[in-house]
């Protein structure tokens, strides 16, 4: 493996050299889908030269395609794997030690580390997660529902899930004892739902109480906007304009997120979005909020862009097979207790985070858990 990484990071610089972009590969990380290799560029050269050799790169590692993004004063060339490992939710929960109230396993990180979303953080409250089919979105959404279900007891976290395609997405997870109703299919059921959810939503501004949290996992989003309409449509705004006061969490899922489709305001009020494979760099755009991000090279099949006021993250979304979310809700379903989390949110953590040493801010940092090259 050493010595494959070496030969990549050469022709990585002679084809920089050849086209007078000359930078020096200073290092990297291996992970699960992807080699991530660390450029250092000499002085003058200019990142738009370096992400234009984008092809180029790609043929002479043999490549389907790479992805340069630039973290800071560090340039990162994303090469995919030729045999991808896939990133298992109970193995990553298991790295993990407790984690405060309300927080999610997204999967690993571009460095190797776990990659948590807090849902509570004023910096996410709620999520949109976008993405094309194949894209990994829907086993994105399970991940999410079922660790959270894992961490938490009933009585701090309860769920409304919504799956528009006769229950292809969340059925299995039915039988878990943290759902507040039978798992959603009907369209007019879940936009009365919703109506519903917006008068909790009032009661608990008005007792003046967050607890317990209640997430809703919406698949499908689209579908149910243009099918259940402008009620829909209102609950939900509503729920995204002032739900994280009232412990009301919203994450939903679309191919491709519209503000025609959606509403200003309901697309202004989703800070966190989790972008998978898109079609173009328009799409990209749009999904993700920002120019350049690069989500029309990822490749599919659970690579996902984090992108929230922290940056952009790029991670390899956690996924339960369908054996293991039955053994997971028979679990949960008969009573045992699942993967610990803290009884007390600490004043301070981080809202979307990888679990890295002291040289970051959060307190989860000194969890760290790099994967190296063998």
């Amino acid at each position: 493996m050493r010595k494959l990484l070496e030969l990549q990071a050469d022709r990585i610089e002679m084809v920089l050299a050849h086209h007078k972009a000359p930078a020096r590969v200073a290092g990297g990380v291996v992970t699960p889908r992807w080699v991530q290799f660390h450029l250092a560029p000499a002085l003058g050269t200019r990142l738009n030269r370096v992400q234009a050799l984008a092809d180029e790169l790609a043929l002479a590692l043999g490549a389907p395609q790479v992805r340069v993004s630039r973290h800071g004063a560090a340039l990162h060339l994303e090469v995919p794997r030729t045999h991808p490992e896939p990133v298992r939710l109970l193995d990553v929960c298991r790295r993990l030690p407790a984690v405060p109230l309300g927080t999610a396993v997204l999967g690993i990180a571009d460095d190797g580390a776990p990659l948590l979303l807090r849902l509570p953080s004023p910096d996410v409250a709620h999520v949109l997660v976008a993405g094309t089919t194949g894209s990994g979105k829907t086993a994105l959404a399970q991940a999410i529902v079922l660790s959270l279900a894992l961490a938490h007891r009933r009585s701090q976290v309860q769920l409304v899930l919504v799956d528009p395609k006769a229950g292809r997405a969340f059925g299995m997870l039915a039988g878990l004892p943290h759902l507040l109703k039978p798992v959603i299919v009907d369209v007019e059921e879940a936009a009365a739902a919703l109506v519903e959810l917006t008068g909790v939503m009032e009661q608990r501004d008005r007792q003046r109480v967050s607890t317990p949290r209640i997430v809703v996992v919406i698949d499908e989003l689209a579908d149910l906007v243009a099918t259940a309409g402008k009620p829909a449509l209102e609950a939900l705004a509503r729920l995204a304009q002032r739900g994280r006061e009232a412990g009301i969490h919203v994450v939903a899922c679309t191919q491709k997120p519209s503000a025609a489709l959606l509403g200003a305001v309901t697309k202004a009020n989703f800070p966190v979005r989790l972008v998978g494979r898109v079609t173009s760099i328009e799409d990209a755009r749009v999904a993700t909020g920002i120019g350049g991000s690069g989500a029309e090279r990822l490749c599919g099949r659970g690579d996902f862009l984090a992108v929230s006021g922290a940056g952009v993250i790029r991670f390899q979304a956690a996924f339960a097979a369908p054996e293991e979310i039955g053994l997971v809700v028979d679990r949960l379903s008969s009573g045992q207790r699942g993967w610990d989390v803290a009884d007390q949110e600490p004043e301070e953590t981080a809202s979307i985070e990888r679990l890295v040493p002291l040289k970051l801010r959060a307190p989860l940092d000194v969890f760290r858990q790099r994967v190296h090259a063998d």
